[in-house]
């Protein structure tokens, strides 16, 4: 009885079956058989008996494993998480896994394979990024004022933000990362002629409501049009419609009748400010990775598909262009 109660509360499943194998003999089941039962070898079962004969129910219970010692103490993890972060500590711009590797290696005679580095960069959340292109000749001052702007409207029940951008979609393919096997060649369709189409849209991040139309170019006069579609069909639900776009040089045309939305710029070189970027950046993952025209017919085909896709997330939309970081 006591065995099996002891077996029942097993830390573990190899304790589980020690125990009960002991109470099979016990009850006189022959030693062969408890050996076949439990998969184990008559030695196996012999070490078994012998431990329990000198240590009791103590004997069969497993205890906790103390394993390899880890090659990368934690004193050694905490000085190499800081060389990761700040590179310049060690003269180097940037890391690879390969240059970090061999960094410790020379400089601390550290014995430890290229797969332990690499294992211990993925167990402390470090990931290969390629670095974003950031502009320059932003003015902080400028963005903050903006932002304390965009804040109040933000704050006011009867104001709407909308966000209005263009992107270009060509029908070339937009080749994505993938596994393959080493050697492979992978490749995909090319055919060879330039097609590209610009979509205007604008979005809503309140209520997620998004709205765009299709062009083969940009300027004044096809921005006025998309202006006139936009105050006929877009959903207006509050008296102030602000409509937030960059600095181009159509957007700025002093003859361009907004209608009712009211315009806001952007600060110079500041698309991180406009989330409508995000939903571009879906658009294209989702839609055109690896997607490819061989008419112009075929290419608006694809962007009406994506576009209506669009339409009808208004909640997802809400979540990719989230405004909760200039609140």
């Amino acid at each position: 009885m006591e065995l099996e109660i002891a077996a029942d509360a097993a830390p573990s499943r190899r304790s589980h079956n020690r125990l009960m194998a002991i109470r099979a003999l016990a009850l006189s089941i022959a030693p062969e058989q408890v050996a076949a039962l439990y998969s184990v070898s008559p030695r196996s079962l012999n070490n078994w008996i012998r431990r329990f004969n000198q240590r009791g129910i103590d004997g069969l219970i497993e205890g906790v494993r103390t394993g390899r010692p880890p090659k990368i103490t934690p004193e050694q993890s905490a000085h190499y998480r800081q060389l990761i972060e700040q590179p310049e500590l060690a003269e180097q711009l940037h890391w690879t896994a390969v240059k970090f590797h061999g960094y410790l290696r020379q400089e601390f005679q550290h014995e430890i394979g290229y797969r332990t580095v690499v294992r211990w960069l993925h167990d402390n959340n470090f990931r290969l990024k390629v670095p974003q292109p950031w502009p320059d000749r932003q003015d902080e001052e400028q963005r903050q004022l903006f932002l304390e702007r965009l804040k109040a409207h933000l704050l006011d029940d009867t104001v709407d933000i909308w966000y209005l951008d263009e992107m270009g979609i060509e029908g070339d393919p937009r080749p994505r990362r993938r596994w393959a096997q080493k050697g492979a060649k992978i490749r995909i369709p090319y055919y060879g002629e330039h097609l590209r189409m610009n979509v205007t849209g604008l979005v809503g991040p309140r209520t997620g409501q998004f709205y765009a139309l299709e062009f083969t170019h940009t300027d004044s006069e096809v921005f006025q049009v998309f202006l006139n579609y936009a105050n006929q069909d877009v959903k207006l639900e509050r008296p102030r419609n602000i409509i937030i776009c960059d600095n181009a040089t159509w957007h700025k045309k002093k003859t361009l009748d907004w209608g009712s939305f009211e315009p806001l710029f952007l600060p110079p070189y500041s698309p991180d400010l406009n989330p409508i970027e995000r939903l571009w950046l879906l658009i294209k993952a989702e839609w055109f990775a690896d997607f490819f025209a061989k008419t112009r017919q075929q290419l608006i085909d694809r962007i009406d598909q994506a576009l209506l896709w669009v339409i009808n997330r208004p909640n997802g939309n809400q979540r990719t262009c989230s405004m909760e970081r200039f609140a």
